[in-house]
Formats: C-alpha cells, sequence, structure tokens
C-alpha cells in the first residue's frame, strides 16, 4: 500500500530522533518542461518526501505566493492529470514518497473514486484536500483509503479538544498542524500557538503531525522539528520559482534553500 511509504518515513525520522523534511511545490513550476527537476535537487538537498501542488483556480486556503504559482502552471496547461503525471514522475526519479494537495472540487468534479485510482496508479501515498473539513470527509477519504493512500486531516490553534479527539479517530495517515492561522504565505515571526497546538495533539495521540503554514526560514523550522515529526515548507520555495529568471537558476535557488532547511531539522 502506498500510504504505508509514509508510515515507514516517519517511523525511519523518530528511530534517529529527527524531523521529516516534506517540501511543497505546485506541479509544473518553474515551467511544465523543468518541474521534475527541481524535485529531483530537492531530493538531493535532504527532502524526505514531498506534497505536490494540483494547480487550482480558487485556492482558498493559500496566499498570493501560492495563487500565483497555481496561476502560472495552470496557464502553462498543468491540470489535474498533468499535476498527477509530474507527481508519479517525481517518485520515479527520486524514490521519495509523495502526497498530492488540492482542493474538493477538484476531487469532486473527478469523482472521489476515480481521483484516488488515478492518484494511486502515480504512485501516489496520501492526499490532502486544503477546504475538506472533518465533518464532510468521509466520502473523500474512504474512496482514498480504498485505493490504499493515506488521507491527511487538519488541526488549528482554534481547534477543540472535543473536534481534535475526533480527528484522532478517524485515523489520518497524519495530522497537518497549522502552525498559522490564516492563508498560506511567509511569517516574519513564527506563530506563537505553534508549540502549544504540537502539545496537545501529542497529549491525545501517537499519530504522526506534520506542521505547517507560515514556516519560512530554517530557524522557524528548528523551533518546532522537536514537537513534530515533520515540517512541511511550501511558499518560501514557491517565491524561489518565481523568482528565478531561468529555470536553472530556480533548481540552484531551491536546492540551496531546502539544503538550509534539512540542516535546520
Amino acid at each position: 500500500m502506498s500510504a504505508e511509504r509514509l508510515r515507514l518515513m516517519f517511523a525511519a525520522r523518530r528511530a534517529d530522533n529527527s524531523t521529516a523534511l516534506l517540501p511543497f511545490m505546485t506541479a509544473g513550476l518553474p515551467d511544465p518542461g523543468h518541474a521534475v527537476e527541481m524535485f529531483e535537487a530537492m531530493a538531493g538537498a535532504g527532502a524526505d518526501g514531498f506534497e505536490v501542488g494540483i494547480p487550482y483556480s480558487d485556492p482558498l486556503m493559500d496566499g498570493p505566493i501560492i495563487q500565483e504559482g497555481g496561476a502560472r502552471a495552470l496557464a502553462a496547461g498543468v491540470g489535474l492529470e498533468e499535476g498527477l503525471e509530474i507527481a508519479g514522475r517525481v517518485i520515479a526519479r527520486t524514490g521519495l514518497p509523495a502526497l498530492v494537495m488540492t482542493y474538493a472540487n477538484v476531487v469532486v468534479q473527478a469523482g472521489p473514486d476515480e481521483f484516488a485510482r488515478r492518484a494511486a496508479d502515480h504512485g501516489v501515498s496520501g492526499v490532502i484536500v486544503a477546504d475538506l473539513p472533518l465533518e464532510e470527509a468521509g466520502p473523500i477519504k474512504a474512496a482514498v483509503e480504498r485505493a490504499g493512500l493515506g488521507m491527511v486531516l487538519f488541526a488549528a490553534p482554534t481547534t477543540t479538544e472535543a473536534r481534535l479527539r475526533r480527528i484522532v479517530e478517524a485515523e489520518p495517515v497524519f495530522i497537518y498542524g497549522v502552525a498559522d492561522l490564516g492563508v498560506t504565505g511567509e511569517r516574519k515571526i513564527a506563530s506563537s500557538r505553534a508549540g502549544e497546538l504540537a502539545r496537545r495533539i501529542r497529549e491525545v495521540t501517537g499519530i504522526p503531525l506534520v506542521m505547517g503554514v507560515g514556516i519560512s526560514t530554517p530557524e522557524q523550522a528548528a523551533a518546532i522539528a522537536g514537537s513534530a515529526d515533520g515540517v512541511i515548507v511550501g511558499s518560501a520555495l514557491v517565491r524561489r520559482a518565481l523568482e528565478a529568471q531561468t529555470p536553472t537558476e530556480a533548481i540552484a535557488s531551491l536546492a540551496t534553500a531546502v539544503r538550509e532547511f534539512r540542516a535546520a531539522l
């Protein structure tokens, strides 16, 4: 089962008392022809796995940087199938597990079982649906798990204890701890609530915890590393891909950034 690759990754990091690094990157950046090379460079720099963003026209959870990344990828012709194909090539070329991140409309339009089957066919290990609340996650989660993939569920600093227990009872492949409220984006100052959220989650479950949203610098990643099984870095990396003048510059910039985050963790 593909989800097992994620479990093994977390187990390996726990065994050596370290934290997994899961870079996020929009599929199709800096352009479709160089997209896989970007992930290969990040793998070589120390990534443990990837969150591959499927470009979507109305990304409610994402701030301006990832919105721009999605718009560029869509303009280049990268949709669901192209995004999954890129994810599959990344997995084959790097040997690392990858999740796909998308929005509920994309899954519903394809049909949950068809979406999950296509993701599994490309070797994907897990699915993140950014705008899917726990109360509505049942059909999609069931389809994802029927395909042998892991479903990710979110917990935020505002999540109540009762709701957190329901998230745990749903047994996601990992809990995505939202480190800072609001849309994705870089933050100059780390959230003061991330550590408390991690502590609350750790008190009630041993399910792997991955922190993301607003983790922008190696120092911010290091501050939360001891409380989490993994860290997701997104906007800080997508910005580098968008700002680069050439694909070669983008690849080199991403490798440098991931190397710095890996060292911090």
